[in-house]
């Protein structure tokens, strides 16, 4: 059974947002764009958000009935989610331009799709962001007087990857058209990642501040 939390369009404006925020995912993407093209990056997204939506539903169902039956437990994991969002973006602004830097440095043969794809996986797979934001952040969202935690958990995995597939892959092939203006200006690199830290330090105070007006 499918049930929408009631908080469901705030959750997808929160979740485009924290896409949309150049973070390491949107790095990686960059990355293989400005050093093989338009198609590598995409095939990237691709298997990036098929490995990380593996991990919404592992999440989902190991962590649904522990939030559908401790109000302690749901609260620990919204202010842990708001901590870590604040986290993520300071950490962000800290290392922009190590990042930056890291993002000219990919070589090689050009990968087929097909390994293009399968890189991508694994990263979304072993990525410790990707699980730690599944099962701090998306749980905040969940209404649990509706009932169908874990139900509800699935659903926003899936809006998740599905705006993620389609913001990651825009970044990739903008990166892709315009790679050499990218590559060849760092600050540019570097303004990036300072914006995406900026924005997911105020996601994480609105997570924080959502999460002590609610109780």
């Amino acid at each position: 059974m499918v049930v929408i939390p009631t908080r469901i369009w705030e959750y997808v404006v929160t979740a485009f947002l924290i896409i949309l925020a150049p973070g390491p995912t949107v790095l990686f993407v960059i990355a293989r764009a400005i050093s093989w093209g338009r198609a590598t990056a995409v095939a990237s997204v691709l298997g990036n958000n098929i490995g990380a939506f593996l991990v919404s539903l592992l999440i989902a169902f190991g962590l649904g009935p522990i939030l559908q039956s401790s109000t302690t437990a749901f609260l620990s994991v919204q202010i842990s989610g708001g901590l870590y969002l604040i986290y993520l973006g300071i950490s962000a602004i800290r290392h922009s331009e190590v990042h930056a830097g890291d993002m000219k440095n990919v070589s090689g043969e050009k990968p087929s799709f097909s390994k293009s794809a399968r890189d991508g996986f694994v990263v979304g797979v072993l990525n410790p962001k990707v699980w730690v934001f599944f099962a701090a952040i998306l749980p905040q969202f969940v209404d649990r007087d509706r009932g169908h935690v874990t139900s509800q958990l699935v659903l926003m995995g899936t809006i998740f990857a599905v705006i993620a597939f389609f913001s990651d892959s825009t970044w990739g092939i903008i990166a892709g058209t315009i790679r050499n203006w990218l590559a060849n200006e760092r600050k540019r690199l570097v303004a990036m990642r300072v914006t995406g830290g900026v924005v997911m330090i105020i996601l994480g105070l609105f997570t924080l501040w959502t999460a002590i007006r609610h109780h």
